[in-house]
């Protein structure tokens, strides 16, 4: 499976890029930023094998980003998605993978997809693949370590009712209490692998055995009423996963 990471600061062309990506069924989507420290702090820690890089974030150069990915000892392969065909020969310039214009093409993106799954197997030996990697079933981790304080503290996953980013921290939300930790959603996420924990927002995960209640919600996505009394949106990238999981 591709690991790949989103660095785009329009939240409707993100989600629609991450909606594409999953429905190839061959990549997973580790990790999302909207600007450069934060998507250059991130893709640090998740090691992704690409990175889709708007050109034109706000106030600072997807250029830049790509640029100081080169430095890396094993740099990402780096696809450009951008609104401006301009950029294109700068692009290539910096051993760009592909560069994929908006509004994203379903079609277009496969054949990325394709071309970087050429590329990951040509660049790992068979010898040193390891059978991790090629197996997409899940390890079941029914606890989940968190450092707390200088402390470690094992949750039981069972007891989690929601993690998510507010304020500017990641927060695991339990029966018992709340915790906020320093590591990212996404690797959290990894780390648990566990079938009732799934992501339903960009900033949000949710054990699905918590949740009791959905109400509809604008442009045919909802909210989530959880045990604990606390609502947690649902995106429309990740609508049709909850259906199928939850059969509604």
């Amino acid at each position: 499976m591709l690991k790949a990471f989103i660095v785009e600061d329009e939240p409707l062309a993100r989600d629609e890029l991450i909606y594409l990506l999953r429905r190839t069924k061959r990549v997973e989507v580790v990790g999302e930023a909207e600007a450069k420290d934060e998507a250059l702090v991130h893709i640090g820690a998740v090691r992704p094998h690409v990175v889709f890089l708007d050109i034109q974030l706000a106030e600072e150069s997807g250029l830049e980003i790509a640029q100081r990915l080169m430095e890396l000892d094993a740099p990402p392969a780096i696809v450009f998605a951008t609104a401006y065909d301009e950029y294109a020969l700068k692009a290539f310039e910096l051993n760009a993978v592909d560069y994929i214009l908006k509004p994203f093409d379903e079609v277009r993106v496969h054949q990325t997809v394709e071309k970087l799954n050429k590329q990951l197997v040509m660049r790992v030996p068979p010898n040193l693949r390891s059978p991790a990697s090629r197996s997409s079933v899940p390890e079941r981790k029914d606890r989940l370590a968190i450092t707390v304080d200088e402390r470690i503290v094992v949750l039981h996953v069972d007891h989690i009712i929601y993690i998510g980013f507010e304020e500017g921290k990641t927060v695991i939300v339990t029966k018992e209490r709340h915790y906020k930790v320093s590591e990212p959603l996404t690797m959290l996420e990894r780390k648990l692998l566990h079938p009732s924990i799934i992501r339903v927002h960009r900033a949000y995960l949710v054990n699905v055995d918590r949740i009791i209640e959905i109400e509809p919600w604008f442009h045919s996505t909802c909210q989530l009423k959880l045990q604990d009394g606390s609502q947690v949106p649902v995106s429309r990238t990740y609508m049709k996963d909850l259906k199928q999981i939850l059969g509604f």
